[in-house]
């Protein structure tokens, strides 16, 4: 069972930065997952953000590209999401998810962190 804390929220102004941080346990093989973000904001469908495969390829939703970077550590479980010249439509709660990249396909959810952009 993969366990996901998700980190680096918090309130910001428009146009500032945020990191957020996702470390994951419970699981040798890290390197073995699709990592993405996801966001919802109050009353709208959860959605995807940025993903990162196994072999470092990655995807962005077309409202964050070029302001958004998704990065991640397998020596460390991490994964990250650099945001910058954030907006207050970025407010949402972001999710990290880990989805293994063969096989089951088992995937498994953090609890998320707010995320609070101030115009």
């Amino acid at each position: 069972q993969v366990q996901l804390v998700e980190s680096g929220g918090g309130l910001v102004q428009a146009g500032g930065s945020l990191r957020l941080s996702c470390t994951a346990s419970g699981t040798r093989i890290f390197n073995a997952y699709d990592m993405d973000w996801y966001r919802q904001a109050p009353g709208k469908e959860r959605d995807l953000v940025a993903s990162i495969n196994n072999i470092d390829n990655t995807n962005y939703a077309e409202s964050v590209k070029g302001r958004f970077t998704i990065s991640r550590d397998n020596a460390k479980n991490m994964v990250y999401l650099q945001m910058n010249s954030l907006k207050p439509e970025d407010t949402a709660v972001y999710y990290c998810k880990a989805v293994l990249s063969y096989g089951s396909r088992s995937a498994y959810w953090g609890q998320g962190t707010q995320v609070t952009v101030s115009s």
